[in-house]
């Protein structure tokens, strides 16, 4: 809709798992790691944890996909919210095993068992990735345990991913399922961005889809989609994304602070808590209120700005200006939001 008034090839900011807009932090990439040393080496069960929208979804296909897991084949169920008769039913499907295994799960276990030790032998491993598990009954987490138990003396058949919301780790706390837990062999967890990460999102996917985010992107417009955002990579494209239109509705050729402020207001968000490292030194504050872009040289953003009082934001500006120029962090004045690559696309 709005790419060639930006001049785009596509659209940024889609909410969909494209591997092309692949975007890693630090700690994604060591979540990845972990689920990539799982399914290969077929550990009992890996959880991963992370607040709706931090990326899961994409992070498991990303392993899966990788050149390490080629000789992994997943099967990958999204719809926990299933009675055990269902559940056993939607397995035998899955795997292929036969309608009557479905009725069974007598026959569903032995026909899985043989299945796997069949593809096992041939040098391939089959896993079971089970997305929102946090919304998986007590009964349907005790069929998982059982699951978990299928193997050979030397090695496990069925490696498992549990991926679901922070109330997946608190379930796991519960006394009746420490079985279960007792079982859990790998953790990681996805963490929201920072103020920094966002910039740099925001910029890897604008560049994917051929543009330049600084040219775009006002700094304190990516300050404000961040605290908006509270550092959710979904909501952080949905916010951009609306922007964007709105820009073009306006015929306005970059974002500045008063459209995402709109946008956000439309979208009944709230400025989220501040994360530790968007309020420190070392970022460059606003020159003034209006929408030019900036860039920052040492690749920081500036502080989140108060928005119940400007004469704070203007007071906490100077401090941070003194403190800045006093280490020589960054050069004022230059051209656009920063762009560092503290993150990036990883490709197999």
């Amino acid at each position: 809709m709005y790419e060639s008034f930006y001049g785009l090839s596509e659209l940024p900011f889609e909410l969909t798992a494209n591997p092309k807009y692949l975007f890693l932090t630090a700690g994604q990439r060591e979540a990845l790691s972990i689920l990539q040393y799982g399914l290969i080496s077929a550990k009992s069960i890996t959880v991963l944890i992370g607040e709706a929208g931090t990326g899961k979804t994409t992070l498991i296909r990303a392993a899966l996909e990788s050149e390490r897991c080629r000789h992994v084949r997943c099967i990958y169920l999204n719809n926990p919210a299933l009675h055990t008769d269902d559940f056993i039913r939607l397995l035998a499907l899955k795997f292929d095993l036969g309608s009557e295994s479905g009725g069974s799960k007598a026959l569903l276990l032995e026909r899985l068992e043989a299945l796997l030790r069949e593809r096992r032998a041939c040098g391939e491993t089959t896993a079971l990735v089970i997305d929102e598990a946090q919304s998986l009954s007590v009964e349907l987490l005790e069929e998982i345990r059982l699951l978990a138990n299928i193997e050979t003396p030397s090695a496990k058949l069925l490696p498992l991913v549990l991926a679901g919301q922070p109330e997946l780790g608190a379930r796991l706390e519960d006394a009746n399922l420490r079985q279960l837990k007792q079982r859990v062999t790998l953790r990681c967890h996805i963490e929201p961005f920072e103020v920094a990460e966002t910039a740099d999102y925001i910029a890897s996917r604008f560049s994917t889809a051929g543009g330049v985010a600084s040219r775009v992107f006002s700094r304190e417009a990516v300050t404000l989609i961040h605290e908006y955002s509270g550092g959710i990579p979904r909501t952080i494209s949905v916010i951009c994304d609306n922007a964007l239109v709105s820009g073009m509705a306006l015929g306005r050729d970059h974002v500045d602070r008063a459209i995402v402020v709109e946008v956000c207001r439309d979208l009944r968000l709230k400025p989220g808590r501040e994360h530790p490292s968007s309020t420190s030194s070392g970022m460059l504050p606003d020159e003034s209120q209006d929408s030019t872009p900036h860039i920052v040289e040492n690749g920081r953003l500036p502080g989140s700005v108060d928005q119940r009082s400007a004469k704070a934001s203007t007071e906490r500006q100077r401090q941070t200006a003194v403190e800045l120029d006093e280490k020589a962090a960054v050069r004022l004045g230059a051209p656009a939001f920063p762009l560092r690559a503290s993150g990036r696309i990883i490709t197999e």
